[in-house]
């Protein structure tokens, strides 16, 4: 078993480590990969104010994990090893939430501050090797956090929901204004659930989808598929 752990380290508590930990037998955690000082000493090509990036998604994949860093805007590779890596690089688009399903890998995106609707984006690229540029895969949705193949093979997002306004930078979504989404082919979303507060992950077991809140609270949406033939 193995967490990731952000926001900490010395910009903020001052001696944890941010990275992948694993849960050993005994019950503790050890460093997998320090992310934190990896990322410190192999700086972005974008602006930033924490050395040590703000990971948000852990992705396993055949040979370690794939890591979004919404705040050094790009993905990076951890081996089975714990060797680090920097799989792409973004301008400032906010990777989020990260899937892999056939060889591609799809990435989410909040979109830069202020989170409008045309920057909320699902992007994809080769798992192996990555290519240096993204492509589109959907648009049209603020504050995109999460994405995740589903039932019938379709695939799916997860909005935040509503930019908050005029607040400070990293604020979360308008409270009750998530969406659960589905991605059409033509680059577009339908909206099948709203009214999810606040949510930031999405995972599915078989026709079920499971929503992770900001909140603390998990959230089951059964029958996802009958949403779409409606």
């Amino acid at each position: 078993m193995y967490v990731l752990v952000t926001l900490v380290g010395p910009n903020v508590d001052g001696n944890s480590v941010v990275g992948i930990y694993r849960l050993n037998g005994s019950g503790n955690f050890t460093v997998f990969a320090d992310l934190g000082t990896w990322s410190i000493e192999h700086p972005p090509l974008t602006q930033f104010d924490l050395a040590d990036g703000v990971q948000f998604a852990l992705q396993p994949v055949a040979d370690g994990f794939l890591v979004s860093d919404g705040h050094h805007n790009r993905v990076l590779h951890v081996s089975s090893t714990g060797e680090i890596t920097q799989r792409i690089q973004f301008p400032n688009i906010v990777p989020t939430g990260l899937a892999v399903t056939h060889g591609t890998v799809f990435l989410a995106e909040a979109g830069p501050i202020t989170h409008v609707p045309a920057t909320g984006k699902v992007v994809s690229f080769p798992l192996n090797p990555a290519g240096p540029i993204a492509h589109g895969v959907a648009s049209g949705y603020s504050l995109l956090v999460d994405v995740e193949p589903g039932p019938d093979g379709a695939l799916y997002a997860l909005s935040q929901g509503d930019s908050p306004g005029d607040v400070p930078p990293a604020s979360p979504a308008a409270p009750d204004s998530g969406e659960l989404l589905l991605v059409n082919r033509n680059g577009s979303f339908t909206e099948l659930v709203d009214e999810l507060d606040l949510p930031t992950s999405l995972d599915f077991v078989g026709d079920t989808a499971f929503v992770t809140t900001l909140n603390g609270e998990v959230w089951k949406i059964t029958n996802v598929s009958k949403f779409i033939k409606q």
